[in-house]
Parts: C-alpha cells; structure tokens; sequence
C-alpha cells in the first residue's frame, strides 16, 4: 500500500493539510473543512493509499510557493500534483488555473467554457471536491451575480483571497449588491 505523506501548514487565511505521494502533490487542502474525512478517504481509495504524517520535498516546495504567494510575489504554481477524482472533476480542476490571479469566473462561465452550460451544478460539486485549494484556484469561481458561494475553507477565507489577489474585488462585490437593490 502506497503512503501519502501529510502535515500541518499555518496560512494567513487558515491552516492547511499538505500531502504527497510519490512526490506529487495530492493534498492541499483546509484542515477544517466540513468534509475533511470524506475528502481524505476518496483520496486514499483512489490512489490506494494510507496516510501517514511526515515531509516530503515537493511539501517543501509547495511550502515556499505558498509563502511566495501569501507575501505577494508568486501569482502562479509549478508544482507537480496528482489529482484524485473522477475525470469530470479532473476537467473542472485542470480549467481552475485558466482563471488568473486577481480575477473571478462563475460556475456558469466555467460550465460553458467546459462545453455544457447545464452542468453549472456538476461544475459546483467538483469545485468544492478540489483537494488542493488555492494552488488549484477554485477560489476565484463565484456565483453569477457576484455573490460568494461555497468554499471549503469557509466564505470568509475565500473573500479574504479574493480580496488579497484584487483589492478592488470588495469594492466590486459592494457595486453589484448596490445596484442589485436598485433594481428591487
């Protein structure tokens, strides 16, 4: 049996769960996620795997891009990942990164650019099966109207990173709900 190496990572916007198997990474993703076990165990069954705590080099890398990143000079990832799920969620997460640092998409933008604008709830479950948050972007998709919608790491952590890749993102969000109420 294969053995998924994990630890504990402090972030600025929560604590983190990193793992590694083969020195890919499998696993980063927010320790207190509601699903967090069920999470955990679709990623051992997948990649047949128990987990065991201990450090590996790509955690080490992922350690310093993530640090780059929460101090504000790394925009993007180059860490190799292993992605534990369905094809369909595989789709879903290999499209996040298209969406840059800084911007947002909806799930509706996202389903369509997938080819199936029906799929906006499939879309919405595969983001939030994403095991390896914010080095897979699934932060930056958003409800259609602007609204802040599921996030594994709770709404305030995912507005927290919105906000810390655009700072006019807060300003946006207070935009669209004024001229929501305008509209009432």
């Amino acid at each position: 049996m294969n053995e998924i190496l994990f630890q504990y990572y402090k972030t600025p916007f929560g604590e983190l769960v990193l793992g590694s198997l083969d020195d890919q990474l499998c696993i980063c993703d927010w320790r207190f996620r509601k699903m967090r076990n069920s999470i955990d165990a679709r990623i051992c069954k997948i990649l047949k795997a128990n987990m065991k705590e201990g450090f590996s080099v790509v955690m080490e890398r992922a350690i310093f891009q993530l640090e780059e990143y929460f101090s504000g000079f790394r925009k993007t990832f180059d860490l190799p990942l292993v992605l534990a799920g369905t094809d369909f969620q595989k789709r879903v997460w290999n499209a996040l990164p298209d969406v840059e640092y800084g911007q947002t998409s909806s799930y509706l933008e996202l389903s369509e650019k997938l080819g199936d604008k029906n799929a906006v709830r499939a879309i919405a479950s595969a983001n939030g099966a994403n095991a390896i948050s914010i080095i897979v972007p699934c932060h930056r998709i958003i409800g259609t109207s602007g609204e802040l919608v599921g996030y594994a790491g709770g709404l305030p952590a995912k507005e927290k990173l919105l906000n810390f890749e655009n700072p006019e993102f807060g300003q946006m969000k207070i935009a669209k709900t004024s001229q929501l109420m305008l509209e009432f």
